[in-house]
């Protein structure tokens, strides 16, 4: 049996990742707290590499793992080219425009849009109306509240952050999950082993939403 390499996202969704590959039978050598980025699970004939979210696709897309589990806002910004195989309905959240209540997202004059998600914001709105994009790589929530742009697109989960800064959804654009996602050549190469491997994350994931 060859082996095979799955590059896993460190970080919110590590954990319940995790969880799910170990009750499908997989992953049981993966050891959270430690500060090593490759596992190898000599039975399964699988080596896992841990890295950063928005690493995952790359190593996918250039063959150095053949599977990943990513968030959805990450391939969508990135435009790797995968093959998204499974939702694994962990960490869900949207896509949101949101700002100040009252605020009018379709306007004459251009939308000034701050966000962390140029590529996603543009394609949204591009066919809609002229924007402005303002790309910030942190604490979005600001733009609005000191003039810097109309509104925001950003991830929004619990919406805390948003009212905490006196802003609401305006208007909710994409939902958001972990997916898993496969090397183009790999899926063609290793059909089997991919398919086996879902079909196990399958049940597992059946288990975990029946247990947590």
């Amino acid at each position: 049996m060859s082996w095979i390499t799955i590059a896993v996202a460190k970080g919110r969704l590590e954990e319940e990742v995790v969880k799910i590959l170990k009750i499908a039978g997989h992953a049981q050598i993966i050891e959270s707290n430690s500060r090593k980025l490759i596992f190898e699970d000599e039975i399964n004939k699988i080596k896992y590499l841990v890295v950063k979210p928005v690493d995952v696709a790359t190593y996918v897309e250039r063959g150095v793992a053949d599977l990943g589990i990513a968030g959805k806002d990450i391939l969508l910004e990135q435009e790797k080219d995968v093959y998204e195989l499974m939702d694994l309905e962990l960490g869900k959240c949207i896509f949101a425009a949101a700002g100040f209540p009252n605020t009018v997202i379709d306007r004459e004059e251009p939308l000034r849009i701050a966000t962390k998600y140029p590529n996603i914001t543009m394609k949204y709105f591009q066919d809609r109306q002229k924007i402005e994009l303002i790309h910030l790589n942190g604490s979005v929530e600001l733009a609005p509240i000191v003039g810097l742009s109309h509104i925001i697109v950003d991830l929004v989960e619990t919406g805390s952050t948003l009212k905490a800064n006196g802003l609401v959804i305006l208007e909710e654009m994409i939902p958001i999950s972990a997916r898993v996602v496969s090397n183009r050549v790999s899926y063609r190469f290793h059909y089997g082993r991919i398919q086996q491997f879902l079909d196990d994350v399958k049940k597992g994931k059946s288990a975990y939403a029946r247990n947590y």
